[in-house]
């Protein structure tokens, strides 16, 4: 009895979501395709042209938007914001800098520095959490 190992394989926009790229702005080939894990470590560590020129201009998905702006994705829909963004208008952004991405900074300052509070808080008990009793 002879044993086939498969390769793994994931859906393009699986693919996409971890090289951090918007699905619909790839090569045809790569969305109709599937990824092996293999390819897609050969994509990372050696990204062919197309891919750099996505991850250098865009347009990028709204995770990718939302950590160039330094906010959270729910703040950049609360900014209006639902589409994907090239680098250009990113860039423009943070130089316009309107009212709602100043806010939305300033909530993810926030947010940042209680989670900060929260680690030290438990890491001053020993790491145990609090369990009520």
């Amino acid at each position: 009895m002879t044993s086939h190992q498969t390769a793994q394989t994931m859906k393009p926009a699986t693919a996409a979501k971890k090289l951090g790229v918007y699905l619909p702005a790839t090569p045809t080939e790569f969305q109709e395709g599937v990824v092996t894990r293999s390819e897609l470590g050969a994509l990372q560590t050696d990204p062919p042209q197309w891919l750099q020129e996505l991850r250098r201009n865009g347009p990028h998905p709204r995770p990718v938007v939302a950590a160039k702006l330094g906010v959270s994705i729910a703040g950049l829909a609360r900014g209006g914001v639902t589409e994907p963004l090239t680098t250009e208008q990113i860039d423009d952004l943070k130089r316009e800098l309107p009212e709602w991405l100043r806010a939305e900074r300033a909530t993810q300052a926030e947010v940042r520095k209680e989670a900060v509070r929260i680690k030290e808080k438990h890491a001053a008990r020993g790491g145990q959490p609090h369990n009520g009793h």
